[in-house]
């Protein structure tokens, strides 16, 4: 299998050059259990460190951190890219890119500026037309609804009965109650200050639904696409300081958001109004208080997820349980990685880049447990954020 890297370069504090080229096993092969080697830089880019594929044509965007900007690159042969039209500007940081089903869109997420953009995509795959949504509210903010909504008061008085039925020996362990709120600089600052938006993922979900996240204010919101871009449809607040940073869609119906600061992955679902609610909320145990979760992914059966932790450089083993409303530990497993900044999973294969260690590994999971076993195969790779299957 064929998988594009992206990565930082050194105008980020990196060793890439660009887009980087990946062979696992057979490059013409559906697979990614066989051995890994890194064949060349293929394009030059500055700081690609996330890309996304065109659903029908030949063609990828990379989100060009250091400068702001999205740029298009064609695929010319099964091995060699090059540019596709010219950068389009996003915003400060911009961390993440989603292409839409049809192809005719992508939403640009920037994590220095906390801007959500729309760019238009032509027939020929190129960018263009960037509009910015509209900027994101504080929930816990000055500037936010002084009274709670029917969500809040039902969150709340839910929590409440949890708390007291749990009895005060594990009321704590309750979430959404004020004694499990992350304990991160962002909650102890000045009930004044003014947060900073860091607008992190998007995510086209069924039915032209699009979702957000933003790390810096806690939130996920959700867009319809319209002719004069994103129009907002509705938010939910996750705990003060827990800090949103991906999703993952699953086949129920339910949203998983793992959260980069508290190390959690919430289950969101719409009722049957349409309006979007938490439902569960699991910790990774074994974490530790200063790491950071990176990605989310799923395996191809959809029962089982994997998160990865920075810091402890572990990977998080969650059972999907119920009806995808709730999920269960497995494991904590060793990522084989320094700072697993991104994994993908290809069938039996968990493949993790490791960003500060500069390597890419592949592992196996286990088929009844889903569990990853150790190491199997690494290869180095400069500074790698973003692993992109081309299979």
């Amino acid at each position: 299998m064929r998988l594009l890297l992206g990565g930082y370069t050194a105008d980020m504090g990196g060793e890439a050059a660009g887009l980087g080229l990946l062979h696992a096993g057979d490059p013409d092969g559906a697979t990614a259990d066989g051995q890994l080697s890194l064949r060349r830089e293929v394009v030059a880019a500055s700081s690609p460190s996330w890309i996304a594929r065109h659903p029908r044509l030949d063609v990828v965007y990379a989100a060009l951190e250091f400068r702001g900007e999205v740029q298009a690159y064609r695929r010319t042969g099964p091995d060699s890219w090059t540019p596709l039209g010219r950068p389009v500007a996003a915003g400060e940081a911009v961390c993440h890119v989603a292409v839409a089903p049809d192809g005719a869109s992508l939403i640009a997420s920037c994590w220095s500026d906390g801007r959500v953009v729309r760019m238009s995509i032509d027939a020929a795959g190129i960018p263009s037309a960037p509009v910015i949504a509209p900027a994101a509210v504080d929930p816990y903010g000055p500037d936010a609804p002084a009274e709670p909504t029917a969500d809040d008061i039902d969150l709340a008085a839910a929590a409440r009965a949890l708390r007291e039925a749990a009895g005060p020996e594990f009321a704590h362990l309750v979430p959404g109650s004020e004694e499990t709120a992350p304990r991160h600089p962002a909650s102890d600052q000045d009930a004044e200050a003014a947060r900073p938006s860091r607008s992190h993922q998007a995510r086209y979900l069924p039915g032209g639904l699009i979702v957000t996240t933003d790390m810096g204010l806690d939130l996920v919101r959700f867009w319809r696409d319209g002719p004069r871009g994103l129009r907002l449809v509705e938010q939910v607040a996750l705990p003060l300081g827990s800090g949103p940073r991906h999703t993952l869609w699953h086949p129920s119906g339910h949203l998983y958001v793992l959260t980069e600061l508290s190390r959690e992955v919430f289950v969101l679902a719409a009722d049957r109004e349409g309006r979007w609610r938490m439902l569960s909320a699991t910790g990774l145990v074994g974490a530790l208080d200063d790491d950071t979760a990176a990605e989310i992914a799923m395996t191809p059966d959809g029962e089982t997820i994997y998160a990865g932790v920075r810091g402890s450089n572990t990977l998080g083993v969650l059972r999907v349980r119920g009806a995808g409303d709730r999920l269960e530990q497995l494991a904590l497993v060793d990522a084989g990685v320094h700072w697993p900044r991104h994994h993908v999973v290809v069938r039996d294969t968990v493949l993790v880049a490791g960003q500060l260690s500069s390597e890419v590994v592949s592992m196996t999971r286990d088929p009844r447990t889903g569990v990853p076993g150790r190491v199997r195969h690494r290869v180095t790779a400069p500074s790698p954020t973003c692993i992109l299957p081309m299979a």
